[in-house]
């Protein structure tokens, strides 16, 4: 599996329904996740400490374009949060739950507000169109 690429994306950013779809899209999953963790009843100082925790990420940037997209998309994928997610609560694991929940939080505010995955070819390519 490629998590970043050396090509700029190969087809123009969505736009019109398709985008407002993927922005939609974003703010169910933020929604579902917060209404999760607001029944779950775990701390809001919690949530508030680990929100931008995801945005670490950006300090991979500093090995270079390639190697910092390659770190955020693994960052800002729903694949780990939804593991985690799943295996934590198989587990009885409620705290664990709760992260996955704040960082599956994360990532829907960031594609409700256009900020997708990265390419290799810099910060500002992303497969929902370039940013800025």
């Amino acid at each position: 599996m490629q998590l970043a690429s050396d090509q700029p994306p190969p087809i123009s950013a969505p736009t019109g329904a398709v985008r407002r779809t993927l922005q939609l899209e974003g703010a169910a999953l933020a929604a579902g996740a917060l209404v999760t963790y607001t029944h779950l009843g775990e701390s809001w100082w919690l949530f508030a400490l680990l929100l931008l925790a995801p945005d670490l990420s950006f300090a991979a940037y500093l090995a270079g374009p390639r190697v910092g997209a390659v770190v955020y998309n693994l960052v800002h994928s729903t694949i780990g949060p939804i593991l985690l997610g799943t295996f934590a609560y198989l587990a009885g694991a409620i705290p664990a739950v709760a992260v996955a929940l704040i960082w599956l939080f994360h990532i829907g505010i960031d594609r409700m507000l256009g900020y997708g995955l990265k390419y290799g070819t810099g910060f500002k390519d992303t497969h929902l169109g370039r940013i800025g």
